[in-house]
């Protein structure tokens, strides 16, 4: 498999009362490209803080990270900035939609934020086609169930196109049958869309729909590969 992105030797310190805390230790790792990657593990194992690194919102302490061999620990902010705006996505268990807009206009605001030069009506109503909710496009947020929510968050990151997309713990407030729908609907969109998926996950029984899967534990990698 070809590689979008890789960690080399990756560690993460952060300054606490009680001394140095390393939430990860000597972490490489590789993404492959247009596959999902899973990032495992429970509370406190790392993965989140892995998942900030290689989305260029937090920096390593110690190691590289790679994006499409641009090395992003050495780029200055604006152009960190440039970079999540332009060519990842996110997805958080908190989907953050704007209560007073619905869900197309959810998406289609996310789209004017990425100053995306097509039609944006027509794009951000394919992107809610391709996750199923279309036909909900007109209802507000609060209209719509925790997993519909999510599928609306899911058509906003991917609007913009990006080459990547980072999603923490995405399925954490659903339940099992409607997490096992949202990971499936990710597999879809790397073949649908060619994205290239990263999410994080302590839920083992989602490890299986993985291209690649990653075992964080204490911070480090205790097993990688699939």
């Amino acid at each position: 498999m070809k590689s979008i992105m890789r960690a080399e030797h990756v560690s993460r310190c952060f300054k606490t009362q009680g001394g140095d805390f390393w939430a990860l230790k000597d972490v490489s790792l590789e993404i492959p490209q247009e596959k999902l990657t899973i990032l495992r593990g429970r509370s406190g194992s790392g993965k989140t803080t892995l998942l900030n690194i290689l989305s260029a919102l937090d920096q390593p302490t110690e190691g590289s990270v790679w994006f499409q061999e641009k090395q992003l620990e050495k780029m200055d902010e604006k152009s960190r900035t440039k970079l999540r705006r332009n060519e990842i996505g996110f997805v958080f268990q908190s989907v953050a939609l704007v209560p007073m807009m619905t869900a197309l206009e959810n998406v289609d605001f996310a789209l004017r934020m990425a100053k995306y030069p097509g039609d944006r009506t027509k794009r951000a109503m394919e992107c809610l086609k391709m996750v199923g909710m279309a036909q909900r496009a007109d209802h507000m947020p609060q209209e719509l169930s925790g997993g519909e929510q999510q599928r609306v968050a899911i058509a906003r990151a991917i609007a913009h196109q990006p080459k990547i997309l980072f999603t923490d713990e995405p399925t954490g407030a659903l339940d099992t049958m409607m997490g096992l729908t949202v990971v499936k609907l990710f597999k879809e969109l790397t073949e649908q869309e060619g994205v290239t998926i990263v999410m994080t996950t302590h839920d083992v029984g989602l490890m299986e729909l993985g291209d690649r899967v990653y075992e964080l534990e204490g911070g480090e990698l205790i097993h990688g590969g699939k």
